[in-house]
């Protein structure tokens, strides 16, 4: 979960309406964040980093959009949890099989007498493939 932010949304939108307002204004002369910070009561490099991401979104300036950042995270987090979820399967898949193999006789016994690794089905499965 993130963290909350210090400042709401809306002032957000007003600091940085406000930013590229003043810079229309003078051309483009440096100090207009530090102004536009200072009338609003908000942390200039805070300012600044939002100033930085409207000029991203706004294709102004090459980086990673909100939306793209955003859609990435959500990626992310669906591959966690189908990774998470195929080891459940696999697990599942490997204990089921075991089950079955002992159940039914079909698992190899090695020379001393444990299970072997490889059951009756395996070992065919290994012929024909060998046989090609």
């Amino acid at each position: 979960m993130p963290a909350p932010r210090k400042y709401p949304q809306e002032v957000r939108e007003r600091a940085v309406r406000m930013v590229f307002e003043v810079r229309e204004q003078t051309g483009n002369a440096p100090g207009a964040i530090a102004r536009v910070a200072q009338q609003l009561g908000v942390h200039r490099e805070a300012l600044r980093g939002w100033v930085r991401q409207a000029e991203v979104d706004g294709g102004q300036r090459p980086g990673t959009s909100t939306a793209d950042a955003q859609r990435i995270a959500e990626l992310e987090r669906e591959v966690r949890e189908l990774r998470r979820a195929n080891e459940i399967l696999k697990s599942a898949a490997l204990d089921s099989n075991d089950q079955r193999n002992t159940a039914s006789g079909w698992v190899d016994r090695g020379s001393d007498g444990s299970a072997g690794d490889v059951g009756r089905d395996e070992r065919g499965l290994v012929a024909a493939v060998a046989r090609g």
